[in-house]
């Protein structure tokens, strides 16, 4: 196997690890702020390791660690107890160390001296940066680049490197009264009694030479700084949510301050903003995550939906190349920006995913019943139907309607769906299935494309691509329901093989048919049924694979464990048939997990039963903050609210079903169309005030069968 295909889930990072993460740019150090050679701390700046060690010592020796907080996503504040000059036990020195990313690291370390009498510190900061890409560090393969130049300039120390591709990528340190020599920055201070000493450290990222556009500087305030300046406005942007449930309060507060900190954004669009998949390891644009993500956080800005969808425009394929995988229509799965991207991936877009192309059509259809403006609906109108086109001339390689995914080449994804581990796809028995490969979601989300392309067709009246969009989307669903169901299973096959057998597992695959609404009503109540079997539903989630299934493993990546997305999409699905009870029981669940996980929900947990373990057991590898899990909760949140806007027939659904125990719900701010609105709802009762002019409130919940784009 090749690094695709082993390295989908997480790499590894160490118990107690901080996590710093602004734009693409992270920090991942000890919770003392240090940084140790090895492993995977480090300062991160587009794909490339621009800091492999920073160890701060005190008079020859480590800090005692007092404590570590992250006070925002973008920001770490670590306190520790240094030693003394004379050894004593007892120092009298507290280091206070604070650090920011973005284009580059600002550590703002200050000394405290709580003697009466001065004290005379060696300070020295050991340093090195190994330039290494983010794959390589994340497989374990991080080594040094064949040509690392370290040169001491001035009053800063640089590192550079030169990769075989001529790129050089390096990195510039200094700080205020500090030594600059090729370990790293030395002081030597006598700090006054009762007083304080304090310095900046700054590492610059560059790139051929060239230093990035606002770089950190130690004059400028910290709240002037392009990253601080974007959270800032976030934070006035997004809703303002007050719940009498505090655990279910703080979920979703979180849940909105993480989808901030995961905004990436194109310096030649900078006010346009996509969602990157998540932290540490995906800071980068993906094109299935980034949607699915979105899609989930209409609540708290459309916005996120609409820059992500016209980002991924911007790198919608126009040719066959079998190395990157691009063809033409097709939507991108990820984008690299690391110095070896290329090497890995044939170009810094690698397209292989089979399910971000009508997955983008779907989440377009859905902004329009947003209210989002026509002028950004007609401008991807030609890529929704580039995408249609890439559905049925590439995406379904053999013409019998479906769309199936086989890797034309020796280092791409095995897999191409959402749970794209090697090993991901088997059947009931544990045996692997061979591609080519559809998967019974990836037909869900064509047959949402096909409707909401039909939708938005019949806005602008073009009536010939409303019929032909509506009929594919009735032939699709006529030939899934005969080809996917599993009779004597009573539940949907997870995919078709190599030889159109279905593959059997029964996986939570299938509540994301439900929730585009391509299941036949009459199979519904069996799939929901078997959703919230023992077997599938934990108490705290739904399972990616049932537990009496030959492959099951609780602590695997997607044969067993809980993602919280995946649950969320689950119940979003039931509540769209109707299973209210079902959903709601689900989404409680969810919420109860976030609680033990201090109220960010974590990429995905282990799948162990509620009655096993008190608490669910995280999964050790798992991103957080992580885009689609920081969403969960909203889209929860709106499910239960069942609040669904439709602009193209001027209704707001509004019929709360919040359990008892949430309280009174209100979130106020919220964008609807070009309107701010204040929601306000308990558990059977919901009003709407400063509703969009022409906009009607109705008390009913959308009918779960309509024919419409999701539910």
């Amino acid at each position: 196997m090749t690094a695709w295909n082993a390295d989908t889930e997480a790499g590894a990072s160490e118990f107690g690890a901080v996590t710093v993460v602004e734009g693409s740019s992270f920090c991942i150090s000890a919770h003392t702020g240090d940084i140790h050679g090895g492993g995977a701390h480090g300062a991160y700046y587009q794909d490339t390791r621009i800091v492999s060690r920073w160890v701060l010592r005190v008079n020859g020796a480590f800090r005692e660690p007092l404590v570590a907080r992250n006070p925002t996503a973008f920001q770490a504040e670590f306190v520790g107890r240094a030693l003394s000059a004379d050894g004593r036990f007892d120092s009298p020195l507290v280091v206070r160390h604070q650090r920011h990313v973005g284009h580059g690291l600002r550590d703002d370390i200050t000394i405290r001296n709580y003697s009466g009498q001065a004290s005379t510190c060696d300070i020295e900061l050991l340093i090195d940066a190994d330039l290494a890409d983010l794959f390589d560090v994340k497989g374990g393969r991080a080594g040094k680049a064949a040509s690392v130049a370290r040169t001491v300039h001035k009053k800063e120390l640089h590192i550079e490197s030169v990769h075989a591709n001529g790129q050089r990528r390096g990195v510039s340190f200094r700080a205020s009264g500090g030594k600059p020599t090729e370990d790293g920055l030395s002081f030597h201070i006598t700090i006054p009694a009762r007083s304080q000493w304090t310095t900046s450290v700054i590492a610059i990222p560059l790139t051929n030479g060239e230093g990035p556009n606002d770089p950190f500087t130690e004059t400028t305030p910290l709240h002037h700084t392009a990253g601080v300046r974007r959270h800032m406005a976030w934070a006035e942007h997004v809703p303002r949510i007050a719940v009498t449930d505090r655990n279910v309060e703080e979920v979703l507060e979180r849940s909105q301050s993480d989808l901030g900190s995961l905004r990436i954004f194109d310096h030649e669009h900078p006010g346009r903003a996509a969602v990157a998949a998540g932290a540490p390891w995906f800071m980068a644009l993906f094109g299935r995550d980034s949607i699915l993500a979105s899609y989930m956080s209409l609540m708290v800005d459309p916005g996120l939906a609409a820059g992500s969808l016209q980002t991924l425009a911007g790198l919608q394929g126009s040719k066959v190349d079998a190395d990157s995988e691009e063809e033409p229509g097709r939507m991108p799965h990820e984008v690299r920006l690391g110095v070896t991207a290329g090497l890995s991936l044939g170009g810094t877009a690698y397209y292989g995913t089979v399910d971000a192309t009508p997955l983008f059509v779907t989440l377009l259809g859905e902004l329009s019943r947003w209210g989002l403006g026509a002028d950004i609906i007609d401008s991807l109108l030609p890529h929704a139907d580039r995408a249609i086109s890439w559905m049925e001339n590439y995406g379904d390689r053999d013409g019998d309607g479906f769309i199936e995914y086989q890797r034309p080449n020796s280092h791409g994804l095995i897999n191409q769906g959402w749970k794209d581990s090697w090993d991901g796809i088997n059947f009931a028995d544990g045996k692997m299935a061979e591609t080519p490969i559809a998967l019974c979601e990836v037909q869900a989300y064509a047959y949402g494309a096909y409707v909401g392309r039909s939708l938005l067709a019949r806005a602008a009246g073009d009536t010939a691509v409303e019929r032909r969009c509506a009929d594919r989307a009735e032939a699709l669903k006529e030939a899934f329901n005969e080809t996917f169901w599993l009779p004597d299973r009573g539940y949907y096959a997870l995919a078709l093989d190599k030889d159109k057998k279905p593959v059997d597992s029964c996986t939570s695959n299938m509540g994301h048919c439900l929730w585009t609404g391509i299941v036949d009503e009459d199979k519904a109540a069996l799939v929901a049924e078997r959703l919230m079997s023992p077997e599938m539903f934990t108490g705290w989630g739904i399972r990616t694979l049932g537990s009496d299934m030959g492959a099951y493993n609780p602590v695997s990546y997607h044969n067993g464990s809980v993602w919280p997305h995946d649950t969320a999409l689950v119940a979003t699905g039931l509540m769209r048939y109707g299973f209210v009870k079902e959903a709601s029981r689900v989404a409680s669940g969810l919420f109860d997990a976030a609680e033990h996980f201090g109220g960010q929900l974590p990429e995905l947990f282990c799948g162990f039963d509620r009655s096993d373990f008190p608490e669910p057991v995280p999964y050790p590898t798992a991103c957080s903050p992580q885009a689609w899990a920081a969403a969960a909760p909203i889209q929860l949140a709106r499910i239960l609210l069942r609040f669904d806007p439709d602009f193209t027939r001027k209704v707001l659904h509004l019929a709360p079903i919040l359990p008892d125990s949430f309280g009174e719900f209100k979130a106020e701010n919220v964008l609807l169309g070009r309107s701010r609105v204040t929601i306000q709802a308990s558990a059977g009762h919901g009003t709407v005030t400063g509703l969009p002019t022409g906009l009607e409130l109705r008390s009913d919940p959308r009918p779960p069968l309509a024919g419409d784009l999701f539910g």
